[in-house]
């Protein structure tokens, strides 16, 4: 995250030069709109990513027999694309754009991408999917940048403001479940076009309110901004019609996602081979503090891939094999990508005063000690969904007209219908050891870059720690597609449940149960290796934190 230091947007245009004193129990006017305008943007944001798998399983790629497969394979190409792009984002913004003009075309190009996906067709489902992805790379990074330029350095409400901040985009992610429920009962539109309102009501929060950031996010340099560049473009002119023309990139991209498998690792391994040679030829403690920076990156690849299931894999999962019923009334699957923020909401101020009890008696665990904690707890939560698998029972099957609008007449042997189910609390748990994880691994991430990385290598050494957690999304894609119990036919019905030790004897269903309890076992199958492979990621990283410790030189 970049800051720069600003005016404090609390003073008035006459003020006297010398700064007031600080004000410990008031932050800046600044921080209430942006909290609402990243509120709004999350909402939007969620709504669309709680629907979209769920959309391309059920209406994009409904007649497709591995639908299940290049959905998450197109699940992952976008989630990838939306962690690298806040990369080039940031930077324009540093040093061209301004953080301002950059949130405000990130948001407007996001607002027309919600649009184009209120439209249910496949063209208009990549072009949307693109304007996302290049809007989120303007907004994401810069709106966070101007929270930090409200305070002063060393300004003791600084990290409150980021809490304050923060909740506001848990909050925005709770509130997706509203847009879900309107998208799966009513009709995908109008889901993807609530999500929609959202942004334009962030948008409009943020065009409204801005001046009460002062400088804070202009241009650094207005001059160098409008000096003309390309015919009649000026400098800031030409960095809108690219992020324009940039949509048909991204759009490609995510629809042949084959490339992003080829170009992604190249990429990561190259920045990943530069940061390490300049750590070799670096003096001891810049280079023994980036091998802590390198060897964290490569087990951040592995909690993001994982914990990133939530919106794929563990979305399907739970529209086929969760019993969703409450109190006699089915509850949409897309409700249930609210259950991590709630935790997150519940969980993290308990954390808060979890660290600073810890702190206060010499007992806070390291840096590497957290990131092994949030990889076994990422870990345990997948294994005690699996473990409770064995609670599995045969529930009604949904038909057309039925429980689910979802389901159809099931002519087709590869639709898959919910009778093989698994209580709530097993999909509970999981989310809860997921937030858990999370919430020791994920507030560590971009605070480790920039305190561990020398100021000159910081950008590099970010966009690195971006390009990190973009492959993860992209090997979450591609773990997803392992889920998908095909249309190769080699099993019998009810074989592979069989196998899995989750049914006994196949005879006693008909095929359209046993398919369900086959897709169950295909789960079961992804999540019990790679719950152990996070708990043994853990346990590794736990084992050479003490040297990791030392190589950060006292750095916490």
């Amino acid at each position: 995250m970049s800051e720069r230091p600003t005016a404090d947007p609390d003073s008035e245009p006459d003020a006297p030069s010398e700064e007031p004193p600080v004000d410990e129990n008031k932050h800046p006017k600044g921080l209430g709109m942006l909290f609402f305008a990243e509120m709004w943007e999350r909402f939007s944001f969620y709504g669309m990513r709680g629907l979209l798998v769920l959309y391309l399983v059920n209406v994009v790629f409904k007649d497709v027999a591995d639908k299940d497969e290049i959905a998450a394979h197109t699940y992952g190409a976008y989630g990838a694309l939306v962690y690298a792009t806040p990369f080039v984002g940031g930077l324009l913004a540093d040093r061209i754009l301004g953080y301002k003009k950059a949130v405000m075309l990130g948001a407007v190009l996001m607002a027309l991408g919600h649009v184009a996906m209120a439209v249910e067709n496949q063209f208009f489902l990549y072009v949307a999917l693109a304007f996302l992805i290049a809007g989120n790379g303007f907004f994401k990074p810069n709106i966070s940048s101007m929270v930090g330029g409200l305070y002063r350095e060393n300004d003791p409400r600084r990290d409150r403001g980021f809490t304050i901040f923060y909740m506001g985009i848990n909050l925005g992610a709770l509130l997706q479940f509203i847009p879900g429920i309107l998208g799966e009962k009513i009709g995908w539109w109008l889901g993807f076009g609530l999500a929609g309102v959202g942004m334009a009501i962030g948008l409009f929060v943020f065009w409204r309110g801005q001046h009460v950031l002062g400088d804070n996010g202009d241009p650094p340099d207005v001059a160098k901004l409008k000096k003309p560049l390309v015919g009649p473009l000026n400098v800031e002119w030409t960095i809108y019609v690219l992020a324009f023309l940039s949509v048909a990139l991204f759009a490609m991209l995510v629809r042949f996602y084959e490339v992003m498998g080829l170009l992604l690792p190249t990429v990561a391994g190259i920045g990943f081979l530069i940061v390490l040679v300049s750590a070799i030829r670096s003096p001891k403690v810049v280079r023994e503090r980036l091998f802590v920076v390198l060897v964290l990156t490569l087990f951040n690849i592995v909690f993001w891939a994982f914990f990133e299931q939530a919106g794929s894999s563990m979305s399907l999962f739970t529209m086929r094999n969760v019993d969703r019923q409450i109190a006699g009334t089915y509850v949409p699957t897309s409700v249930f990508q609210s259950v991590n923020p709630l935790f997150i909401l519940l969980l993290a101020p308990l954390f808060s005063l979890l660290w600073r009890g810890l702190n206060k008696i010499g007992r806070e665990p390291s840096m590497p000690v957290k990131f092994s904690w949030g990889l076994m707890q990422l870990g345990l939560g997948f294994l005690v969904m699996v473990l409770g698998m064995s609670f599995v029972f045969v529930g009604p099957t949904e038909l057309a007209g039925g429980l689910d609008k979802f389901v159809t007449e099931v002519q087709d042997p590869l639709v898959i219908v919910q009778a093989a189910l698994v209580p709530l609390w097993v999909l509970l748990a999981g989310y809860f050891f997921h937030t858990t994880g999370e919430l020791c691994l994920s507030p560590i991430g971009l605070s480790m870059v920039t305190k561990l990385s020398p100021k000159k290598m910081v950008a590099m050494v970010m966009g690195l720690w971006f390009l990190s957690t973009s492959l993860s999304h992209h090997v979450a894609g591609t773990i997803a597609a392992l889920t998908s119990i095909g249309a190769d036919g080699e099993l019998e019905p009810g074989e592979a449940a069989v196998r899995a030790g989750i049914l006994e004897r196949a005879g006693d269903h008909s095929d359209t149960v046993l398919a369900s309890f086959d897709q169950l076992a295909s789960y079961a199958s992804v999540f019990w290796p790679i719950g152990w492979v996070a708990v043994g990621s853990g346990v590794l990283l736990l084992l050479i934190s003490p040297l990791l410790k030392k190589w950060q030189h006292g750095i916490e």
